[in-house]
């Protein structure tokens, strides 16, 4: 017996620092933006059919286009578990997050399909649990996930974490605002990913010396975070920055505003995610200051802005 409806909700995250190294088991910092939410709905249908609704597609499951093939093996996951293969249902995925950007879409959407899956079938649901099944969706789309975003997505705190390991939740006392803006170009996570692991291979000494060192960026920044070190902390993220470029993961829309953003009294700046497109951010002092970078940043080509308060619990 299951209910007439399941609700399941996540929402966005963007990584602070530690992209692409995360995946060579060195840490990263990324923070939840609860306020771009995701919600995933099952409604009982009264015959075996079952339907997706979302901005993407429309139609039966069985049909789902090839980039969903993540959802779809997620989705075959679940409803082996609870024996609801002859269930009818729609699922409507309602999204506020833009894909492939960085923000940790594929994540959210997955997490959020999980706990409608449970809610509908009336079964509890720990967060292992939750993680393990995300994470059938994040293999497929992104090959070699970290499981930073599904952690992330699902997390109301900003989280220091390791790959396999549980995520430490961290506690901000920053004053300061980030502004992040969207290249209007899709991120090429999947493709980015198989370059470094070909750069590794060609030139193991210098790409692990870039992940090295991003991994020894993200301890200091953790410290940065904790003792209201805004001007450490942007001069970590330039480093960041210059690492993830020789690791080829930026690209010229990426370079373009994140210039812009250092000569407008950022006071660090980098990409944010898988890069080659996606987004980036940039860290100002004032929440004033941040409001006038978002429009400048517009003005050179951002295709959308979001500003995010850093103090403990700012939202966007």
């Amino acid at each position: 017996m299951v209910k007439q409806q399941g609700i399941g909700t996540s929402h966005a995250k963007i990584i602070l620092m530690g992209e692409h190294s995360v995946v060579y088991g060195q840490p990263a910092i990324a923070l939840p933006l609860p306020n771009v939410k995701l919600t995933a709905t099952i409604e009982h249908m009264p015959t075996s059919e079952q339907l997706i609704a979302s901005r993407y597609y429309n139609g039966p499951l069985s049909q789902l286009p090839p980039a969903m093939r993540g959802i779809q093996k997620l989705i075959g996951a679940l409803t082996q578990r609870f024996a609801g293969e002859k269930d009818g249902w729609r699922l409507t995925i309602a999204s506020e997050l833009p894909a492939e950007r960085g923000m940790g879409s594929s994540a959210a959407t997955a997490i959020a399909i999980v706990r409608t899956f449970f809610d509908y079938y009336e079964k509890s649901l720990d967060r292992p649990t939750l993680l393990r099944l995300a994470d059938i969706e994040e293999e497929v789309t992104h090959r070699s996930p970290s499981g930073l975003d599904a952690a992330t997505s699902s997390s109301a705190n900003p989280l220091y974490y390791v790959k396999g390991q549980a995520g430490q939740p961290l506690e901000m006392k920053l004053t300061a605002t980030m502004v992040i803006a969207d290249t209007g170009i899709k991120g090429a996570t999947k493709e980015a990913i198989t370059d470094v692991q070909a750069l590794i291979r060609k030139d193991p000494a210098s790409a692990n010396q870039h992940i090295d060192h991003l991994g020894a960026l993200v301890k200091d920044v953790r410290g940065f975070l904790e003792h209201n070190e805004v001007g450490k902390l942007g001069m970590a993220l330039d480093a960041a920055q210059a690492d993830l470029t020789a690791l080829g993961v930026s690209n010229d829309q990426l370079d373009h505003l994140i210039a812009v953003a250092r000569a407008n009294g950022a006071r660090g700046a980098k990409l944010t995610g898988g890069g080659r497109g996606g987004c980036m951010f940039a860290i100002m002092e004032t929440a004033l200051g941040a409001r006038k970078l978002a429009s400048i940043l517009k003005e050179n080509g951002a295709a959308q802005t979001w500003i995010q308060p850093l103090d403990q619990g700012g939202t966007i």
